[in-house]
């Protein structure tokens, strides 16, 4: 077991390391001035060098790849070139936000995909039309979409739950949780109606298995045969779809978060992106990346729980 889990961890260093390389070569050949961004189009060149000099932009790219790689590698994503305000705490402030709506998220589509996917596969007929019928509406309208009728409606409308902005948990349980419903819920949507759809069929593949008959054959009631035997062999290719969805999660939080004005992750990505502030970009891909691994490592602890024959692949 640990060797397969030592496995798992080096391929997701050299996935994070590839991937934070292949970024910030991207981004330093955008060919943007960010110089000028920063000091305005005023400024004079003096002004411009000095900052360029500052900022460690006159130096050859592989010794300023250098220069970041080492730093990470100690924790130290550098400082925003706008702000001047360390990485590490700017992604300290925004992540809880993030990893708040997108848990939770998560969360509502693996309760409601089971007990869809399960009701389909048992009950066959109108119900079984129904979840692939919603299973299709859901995955086809965008998360921005779906957020913007939810803020609409629940939000402004009925005054239900708050329009926009973000409670710590800290500061009140409740405010909390009342924030996050809406961007949880709109993101839930997608990854429910795919993972739901995975769940009806690879339960309906093992109650056609042989151990299935035989189990019937020695009088187990249905839902003993269901919750203690189909849905653990049906449940590794819905947590594929699951972890495939979790990214997902973390990508539509880009978007989710604009539409319920949430500090987020996503928002500070974007903000990044905008003005091209290349170390706080870096370290928000770096964190996502971290993240990717870290729940496909918890993947592959299920499936060797689940299925001992993995964990000699």
């Amino acid at each position: 077991m640990f060797a397969f889990l030592f496995r798992r961890l080096a391929a997701g260093a050299v996935l994070v390391v590839v991937v934070a390389t292949a970024t910030f070569l991207m981004l330093s050949l955008t060919g943007t001035d960010v110089v000028r961004n920063v000091l305005g189009e005023t400024a004079s060149r003096s002004a411009v060098a000095a900052k360029t000099h500052e900022l460690g932009l006159d130096q050859p790219l592989a010794e300023r790849y250098g220069h970041w790689i080492g730093q990470a590698v100690r924790g130290d994503l550098g400082s925003s070139w706008f702000t001047g305000d360390p990485v590490n705490q700017s992604l300290t402030d925004t992540l809880p936000v993030t990893l708040s709506v997108v848990l939770a998220g998560l969360l509502v589509a693996m309760v409601l995909s089971v007990a869809l996917g399960t009701a389909a596969a048992l009950r066959g007929g109108w119900v079984d039309r129904g979840v692939q019928f919603a299973a299709v509406l859901g995955t086809a309208v965008p998360s921005f979409l779906i957020a913007l009728v939810l803020a609409v409606t629940l939000a402004v409308r009925l005054g239900w739950l708050p329009a926009t902005g973000y409670v710590d948990l800290g500061t009140s349980g409740t405010g909390w949780l009342r924030s996050i419903v809406l961007p949880a819920v709109s993101l839930a949507v997608g990854a429910t109606a795919a993972t739901a759809l995975q769940v009806r069929g690879a339960l309906i593949d093992v109650l056609r298995a042989d151990f299935v008959r035989t189990l019937r054959s020695r009088g187990l009631p249905t839902r003993s045969i269901v919750y203690k035997h189909a849905l653990r062999n049906a449940a590794p290719p819905a947590l594929t779809v699951l972890a495939l969805q979790f990214i997902g999660l973390i990508s539509g939080a880009v978007v989710v978060e604009k539409v319920f004005g949430l500090p987020g992750i996503g928002t500070l990505a974007n903000s990044a992106a905008v003005r091209g502030d290349a170390p706080v970009l870096l370290g928000t891909v770096v964190v996502a990346v971290v993240i990717v691994v870290a729940v496909n490592l918890l993947l592959d602890i299920a499936y060797g729980w689940l299925n001992p024959k993995v964990r000699v692949s």
